[in-house]
């Protein structure tokens, strides 16, 4: 079969002949439906090395950890999943057996030093590519709903969601506002899930006009980055400054700026993996506000992200590209060229 293949640190990827994977016992062979582009991709192949990566994503494999597909052969032991139904993946895979992993939050297994990959595409064969292997309880059912423009929901519809249930406490009454800081795929949809989640006043800030274009049609309030970003974010705000904020960025900039028009009692999540640091001080930071990250989700908020999808409240901008044109999702991806999220359908005649 054909796949997308991280071969070496510091090198892009190659599309070529991969062996079809077989289901081992617990797991399932999907026919991919389709496979987000994500920055974090981008990521393990550029900007990581062996001295700076986690040990768990040295190459080789097929990248992908945004998937989808139908169910194709069952693995020893497997029950209760029907041939050709469609489910969406969940990326991570953790021990299967610590306490976190009980719980559905595999991004946070307690085992994690001793797996050898963590995630789908991330250290495990992914989903560019015609055929990949999951295990059982890590799929999520879609029915009837479609498994292609889906396949982004297992990490930019997911990931925000996670991280705005989390701040749902700061959200709840009247008057209150949010702050999404970058409008790529991650931002674009966390916008939807807070309209449909809060009665929250949106605000969202990008430097792209089409982006801000695109979550104000979501119901968003948007303002431009420049130098008075930070000033009329808190104008719209009355001067008291917004309750929650997602920095789907996570540069020391957007940090520092968010952090800057945060109200007392506050909830600031910086979601974006981009290595910003912020200095923290009593004197400048509102009381009782609060600076947290978070990564992922878990398998429940997955199931939950599939009833919005399912539901209508939330649908992903994609871009779709044939297995041919992979490559040159992830070159436009790496370019800043893309006004949706890259989604590979590795069936899709070109």
């Amino acid at each position: 079969m054909r796949a997308v293949v991280f071969e070496a640190w510091k090198t892009f990827p190659s599309l070529t002949e991969w062996e079809k994977p077989k289901p081992g016992p617990g797991e399932v062979l999907l026919k991919v439906a389709g496979a987000g582009a994500c920055h974090s991709d981008v990521a393990v192949y550029k900007d990581y090395e062996a001295a700076t990566a986690p040990p768990q994503l040295a190459p080789s494999y097929v990248l992908g950890h945004e998937n989808s597909g139908w169910a194709e052969e069952l693995g020893e032991g497997v029950e209760g999943i029907e041939i050709g139904a469609a489910f969406l993946v969940y990326g991570p895979v953790g021990c299967g057996h610590c306490a976190a992993c009980s719980r559905g939050e595999d991004t946070y297994c307690e085992n994690v030093a001793s797996m050898s990959y963590l995630a789908s595409g991330l250290g495990r064969d992914g989903g560019m590519a015609e055929y990949i292997t999951v295990p059982a309880r890590n799929l999520v059912p879609l029915g009837d709903a479609d498994p292609i423009a889906a396949a982004p929901l297992s990490d930019a519809g997911l990931t925000p969601y996670h991280a705005i249930k989390n701040s749902l406490p700061n959200l709840a009454g009247g008057g209150k506002f949010a702050l999404v800081v970058g409008l790529g795929g991650l931002g674009q949809i966390a916008v939807q899930i807070l309209r449909a989640l809060t009665g929250a006043t949106i605000i969202a800030t990008d430097s792209k006009p089409d982006a801000m274009r695109r979550a104000e049609a979501s119901g968003a309030v948007t303002v431009p980055s420049g130098p008075d970003q930070a000033a009329q974010i808190r104008a719209l705000t009355g001067g008291r400054g917004v309750d929650a904020a997602f920095d789907f960025v996570g540069v020391a900039p957007t940090i520092a700026m968010a952090a800057s028009v945060m109200a007392t009692k506050s909830r600031l999540t910086v979601v974006g993996i981009a290595g910003g640091a912020y200095e923290w001080s009593f004197f400048n930071t509102p009381y009782e506000s609060t600076l947290t990250n978070t990564y992922w989700g878990t398998i429940a908020d997955l199931y939950e992200v599939v009833a919005m999808y399912k539901a209508g409240q939330i649908k992903p901008d994609v871009e779709l590209f044939a297995m041919d044109d992979a490559l040159e999702a992830y070159r436009k991806l790496e370019a800043g060229e893309l006004s949706g999220r890259a989604v590979v359908v590795p069936h899709m005649k070109k």
